[in-house]
């Protein structure tokens, strides 16, 4: 029997001396959504129960049950999967340090995905991704920042975020409500182009 072992990457020696915990908290920093236990345990390389029990000393640690303060974010399951978020405590003060950063003007690429959100929310990052056809991890992250779009919920089973946008745009824009909204077919060629024709929701 060959060692599969030695060709998977996952399993280097580098990746095994390194601790668990730093492993999984280097994925959640980077997810846009929430990570299943299966998906995580797969990126770093360990048995699900070690990831489960990872994670629960994590959520413990931030809460400030473990050795260290409480942290000003905190670990959340949601929708059967695992992301940080800020603490609710802190709203507020992220809202302001937002609202204070220097305007600047949103690029042709976040002005396109703001207005696939716009016209077909609720929508994933996945499918707002394939209507573009281009990756728009960071642009969805600018738009949250600059409180444009925000997260609707998650998927029950995917855990996927579906997004929508802000009271903020509709102020930006001087409209009431989406219906205010132009239709969407006269701005494009054959009316359509991944947008049902007309609709905002």
């Amino acid at each position: 029997m060959t060692d599969d072992t030695s060709t998977d990457p996952l399993t280097s020696e580098t990746v095994r001396d390194t601790p668990l915990s730093e492993r999984v908290e280097a994925i959640l920093l980077i997810v846009d959504e929430p990570i299943g236990l299966v998906a995580l345990a797969a990126a770093v390389g360990s048995p699900v129960p070690a990831v489960r029990q990872t994670l629960e000393t994590l959520v413990d640690d931030y809460d400030g049950r473990g050795h260290g303060p409480r942290r000003g974010f905190e670990l959340r399951e949601v929708g059967g999967g695992w992301r940080l978020y800020v603490r609710e405590d802190h709203d507020d003060l992220v809202a302001e340090f937002i609202g204070g950063q220097a305007p600047a003007r949103l690029s042709q690429a976040a002005l396109e995905t703001l207005a696939v959100i716009a016209y077909k929310q609720p929508v994933t990052r996945s499918q707002v991704a394939s209507i573009r056809a281009v990756n728009v991890d960071s642009v969805v992250r600018t738009l949250l920042a600059r409180g444009l779009i925000t997260e609707l919920f998650a998927d029950s089973e995917t855990g996927a975020i579906n997004y929508g946008t802000s009271d903020a745009l509709l102020q930006h824009l001087g409209i009431n409500s989406l219906d205010e909204l132009p239709p969407i077919s006269p701005l494009l060629d054959d009316g359509a182009d991944g947008f049902d024709e007309g609709t905002i929701r």
